[in-house]
């Protein structure tokens, strides 16, 4: 633990002093870009003595060791000269851009084939959108030495720097907008042993921000490994896409953390691709996510739906991409927010029918409001289905805060004890009366399709948790309700108008 507080905070002192640092993203995204060329460097290190005739896809000179560290007599680049070197030669040549002397090339931009290796191609998609923030040099100097003083082949160091790491991607729920970039650890380790995972399967996350969810499952399947073929097989195991590209950076240097070598990240959109147009090649056997909710879609990216499900709202394309990609037999845990249980227009209304009528959704878990606090309030459920059949029963299970407090916080997040007896529930399912309402119970898929409208809101949380919520996140969740109950009114309204003879006239 001392490593990690003293790690960060050593960092943070000295960024704070640089005056092109603006807030903690920023300082994050200034430190990760760092990180990632200090360990790639490591693990370069470790493909020269592996494989014959190894060649780096950096130039020499640009590799970390040959920059960063000092020389023999204790010299490194610092002040102008270093800041001019990064800002010039390095972040042009990593993001796959020519650095010149008048006509002459001094250093050619990194070029990307499609025969370019997968651990190769993710320096440039790394350094693509990856920006260095500080303004001066000698505090670059100070931060790169806290950075270098690491020593990756320590397997007990580089172990204890993954605390480090896990500490920094937690920062990021604190950190602005950048918070939407992390799930927390308990609800990812807790969906991905409720998955099983099993060796040989794959799985993919098609919004995998710092790579929580690959990580968990990582975690999980780590435990049947024996031998080195069962190390293959876990290596191969992971799919990941991710649009931005700040979560893009932190989740491949997550997966170099987890010596995972050929991290199968993608740097794109999931959602830019015709829904129609997958085959069997482009499934997977598990689908672990958390999609992206709150933000809206143009017609350009719905135009990849077919028209039944081309909603505007990002979870909901997500979640049809999750059922177009999911393989038969396959298994999938998925994040969705309340507006996808109570939401009534058409096209959450269609996906709702296509996953009950097509997919076996046979468990709804309900969390609290607060576990993804402080970034945001919104309640959220989570959703574990299979491709095996079409519904025929769904069980919903409540998880309640904990009696010893009155919601979840930065300082005291949800842990995966916390879900014990949902676990304990999950084995020997039974009905679970609350009053009036339901902590657990079990639906037939015709109540819920047809009694219910398609409206899944069931088995919530009877009073309202004492909270205040952050504006924006009151806004967020006030569209949500008006959206759904205009779409229930509307649909009201609709049968209303066919009971009357003619019509209804304007």
């Amino acid at each position: 633990m001392a490593m990690q507080s003293g790690f960060i905070k050593r960092i943070r002192d000295i960024m704070r002093m640089d005056a092109g640092i603006n807030g903690d993203a920023q300082r994050i995204e200034q430190m990760v870009w760092m990180l990632f060329l200090k360990v790639y460097d490591a693990k370069e290190d470790d493909w020269e003595l592996n494989e014959d005739n190894y060649e780096s896809i950096i130039p020499e000179d640009l590799r970390w060791r040959n920059w960063a560290k000092a020389d023999s007599n204790g010299h490194a680049m610092t002040g102008d000269k270093l800041l001019n070197f990064v800002n010039n030669t390095l972040f042009p040549v990593l993001k796959g851009n020519d650095v010149k002397e008048g006509d002459t090339i001094v250093y050619e931009g990194i070029k990307v084939t499609p025969d370019t290796t997968i651990k190769k191609a993710i320096v440039k998609s790394t350094f693509e959108d990856a920006n260095n923030y500080m303004k001066d040099g000698v505090y670059l100097r100070q931060v790169i030495d806290v950075i270098d003083e690491i020593e990756f082949d320590d397997v007990k160091e580089s172990h204890a720097f993954g605390f480090v790491y896990e500490e920094i991607l937690r920062e990021l729920q604190s950190a602005g907008s950048s918070g939407e970039f992390y799930t927390p650890r308990a609800v990812t380790e807790f969906m991905a042993l409720m998955i099983k995972p099993k060796l040989g399967e794959k799985m993919a996350d098609f919004a995998c921000g710092t790579g929580g969810f690959i990580t968990s499952w990582l975690g999980q399947l780590s435990k049947q490994v024996t031998d080195t073929s069962a190390q293959k097989q876990l290596d191969d195991s992971i799919y990941g896409i991710e649009k931005k590209p700040f979560p893009y950076l932190l989740c491949v240097t997550n997966m170099l953390l987890h010596d995972i070598e050929v991290p199968n990240i993608y740097h794109t959109n999931s959602l830019k691709h015709n829904l129609l147009d997958y085959t069997d090649d482009d499934k997977f056997d598990v689908i672990l996510m958390n999609p992206p909710y709150g933000g809206h879609e143009d017609k350009s990216i719905q135009g990849f739906f077919p028209d039944d499900l081309a909603s505007s709202e990002t979870a909901d394309l997500f979640m049809s991409v999750i059922l177009y990609r999911l393989k038969k037999n396959g298994r999938a845990a998925v994040v969705v927010p309340d507006g996808f249980l109570f939401g009534l227009d058409n096209a959450k209304v269609n996906i709702k029918k296509k996953l009950i009528g097509e997919f076996n959704l046979h468990t709804v878990v309900r969390l609290p409001g607060s576990v993804f606090s402080p970034y945001t309030s919104i309640t959220t459920n989570l959703l574990f289905f299979d491709n095996t059949k079409p519904t025929t029963e769904t069980w919903f299970y409540r998880v309640d805060i904990p009696s010893d407090r009155k919601h979840f916080s930065k300082t005291k997040p949800m842990e995966l004890k916390h879900f014990e007896d949902c676990i304990t529930w999950w084995n020997n399912r039974e009905i679970i009366p609350d009053g009036e309402y339901f902590k657990a119970q079990k639906y037939t898929a015709d109540y819920l399709l047809n009694e219910q409208g398609c409206n899944i809101d069931l088995c919530g949380y009877p009073h309202e948790e004492e909270e205040i919520l952050d504006p924006l996140d009151t806004i967020r969740e006030y569209q949500e309700r008006r959206t759904a109950l205009n779409a229930e009114i509307d649909k009201v309204l609709a049968e209303l108008e066919a009971l009357l003879p003619g019509g209804v006239s304007e």
